[in-house]
């Protein structure tokens, strides 16, 4: 029998605890296209007032809770600007051009951007640019390795303005604020900065069920009532509307509200621990993680991550690459203790100490990101 294996692909993998299917299981359902679902409606007002917002719409996924977002305060042939590891950049399949007929202008770095850049950017609708509508941030940043997008001046980087920041000069110049906040749970727990401060720095909000906090899926988009009307009729247009399963998702969700946050503490601790349980070996840089996601960029003559995800997958560690020459290990729900000490284990069993011998070979056949 083959031994088991560990999924650090995402914290996306994670599956409902038995307390939680016990919980979805008992959910009263009644049918969320029509609106009449108890369950989903207090899970919606629950999210929403720890967000300090009105009002709040489950969705089924975070994609579609931030074209939601970016379709209800744009127009078409407006621009969103982002920075350039956004997931609505380089995760959502263009849809920002496709469905809200929005043009991206990334500006940045993957850990962010500072308020020059926005102000030039602004500057440039003077000669001629498209009118940009909504300013896009993002909190944990998932393409930067769970790096803290920080909510105030004093922990902010260099090219990295604060959220306050950013979102203060979008709105003196009238443009809209959103916050992909799929992983904020992790920001809130790592800072202890409440949800609300986030939320304040933002027009809409969208937080995510389904990484960190383990339900199977959902999220959650808030903002002013007016404007979430308009989204749950666009939910619909959309293909959103779910009938019985968001109550069953909603008990999930409420679950996770109330044994999944302060618990994602541990999934920090945990990917400490396991970046500093790898960082000696000679294949790769390891990032020193924030939250619950460990990078490891690999050195030359190592080319491309997936050589050493392939035998690493194999190897029962499941990953894959970040960017093309970062391998990425996600922690979370499922893998306790006892897990971390097994995947670090396999991964040094498994690379060793010669990086040499992962290059394939002279005319050899998969040579590149997916080989």
């Amino acid at each position: 029998m083959a031994p088991p294996s560990f999924d650090l692909r995402s914290d996306t993998v994670t599956r409902p605890t038995a307390a939680m299917r016990a919980a979805m299981a008992a959910a009263p359902t009644g049918d969320d296209a029509w609106g009449d679902d108890a369950l989903v409606a207090s899970l919606e007002a629950r999210v929403a007032a720890l967000l300090g917002k009105p009002a709040g719409l489950w969705l089924p996924t975070g994609t579609l809770a931030n074209q939601l977002a970016l379709s209800l305060q744009s127009r078409r042939h407006t621009t969103v600007a982002c920075n350039p590891g956004a997931h609505l950049q380089v995760h959502e399949d263009a849809s920002a051009a496709a469905l809200a007929g929005v043009q991206v202008m990334p500006l940045g770095s993957r850990w962010g951007y500072d308020a020059q850049m926005l102000e030039a950017l602004l500057d440039e609708e003077r000669c001629g640019w498209p009118e940009l509508a909504v300013v896009w941030l993002e909190n944990t940043l998932g393409e930067g390795g769970g790096v803290l997008w920080p909510l105030h001046d004093d922990a902010a980087r260099p090219g990295v303005s604060s959220l306050r920041t950013l979102g203060q000069l979008a709105h003196a110049h009238g443009k809209a604020v959103h916050l992909d906040g799929a992983r904020l749970w992790n920001a809130h727990v790592a800072t202890g900065t409440p949800m609300s401060s986030f939320g304040a720095v933002a027009d809409t909000v969208a937080v995510c069920l389904s990484k960190g906090l383990g339900a199977p899926a959902g999220s959650v988009l808030c903002g002013e009532r007016e404007l979430l009307v308009r989204a749950r009729r666009l939910k619909h247009a959309y293909g959103g509307a779910m009938r019985q399963a968001p109550a069953m998702l909603a008990a999930a969700g409420h679950h996770a509200l109330d044994h999944h946050v302060a618990r994602l503490a541990d999934d920090h601790r945990r990917a400490a621990r396991l970046a500093a349980a790898i960082a000696d070996l000679p294949h790769w840089e390891v990032v020193p993680p924030q939250t619950n996601l460990v990078l490891a960029r690999v050195r030359p003559p190592l080319r491309f991550a997936e050589w050493l995800c392939a035998p690493l997958r194999a190897a029962g560690v499941l990953c894959f690459p970040n960017i093309a020459r970062e391998v990425r290990l996600a922690v979370h729900l499922d893998l306790d203790d006892a897990a971390i000490d097994e995947v670090v284990a396999r991964i040094r069993t498994t690379l060793g100490d010669d990086p040499e011998r992962f290059v394939p070979r002279a005319g050899a056949a998969g040579t590149g990101l997916t080989s």
